[in-house]
């Protein structure tokens, strides 16, 4: 996993399919956790729920979830969220220019911003939950189980 220090993110618009417009300025303040996937990555739909329910568990301390599918159509989206919904905020690659900005070979991909509105942490691959965790750490997001996971010791591996 790369950790890249104190990187601003680049400047970003996001629509959500609730019509939810977003941008570096309106997210100031929130720790922001990207997730890039697809309708056909089964490590996209294993760690869906795991990132919902971060993001419900979170949502009081300024956790903002935004997936963002990449390179589908609408409509494919659309049909696959009927069947598999999401508690998350939805993002279409055409209602943002976030997709273009992370190239992408493997999904998904999790990018975290701080409160500050810098990069803190990337993972290229499924994590698992611990690792959503230790991601969302470095944002100064976490639980009391989480700061008894960091100080065991256990391994990160991205698929």
């Amino acid at each position: 996993m790369a950790q890249r220090d104190k990187e601003a993110a680049p400047r970003f618009h996001a629509k959500t399919t609730e019509g939810e417009n977003f941008t570096n300025e309106s997210v100031k303040g929130k720790v922001v956790l990207f997730e890039f996937w697809t309708t056909w990555c089964p490590y996209c739909a294993d760690e869906a729920t795991i990132v919902d329910n971060l993001g419900k568990e979170f949502a009081e301390k300024g956790l903002l979830v935004l997936a963002v599918d990449v390179g589908e159509s609408k409509k494919t989206v659309k049909r696959y969220l009927d069947a598999h919904p999401r508690n998350c905020k939805i993002v279409f690659m055409e209602d943002t220019n976030l997709a273009a900005m992370y190239a992408a070979t493997v999904y998904p991909i999790y990018v975290v911003v701080d409160r500050e509105g810098n990069i803190v942490a990337t993972q290229r691959g499924a994590s698992g939950e611990r690792g959503l965790r230790r991601l969302l750490g470095r944002a100064g997001i976490s639980s009391p189980d989480d700061e008894a996971m960091r100080s065991g010791s256990f391994s990160e591996t991205g698929r």
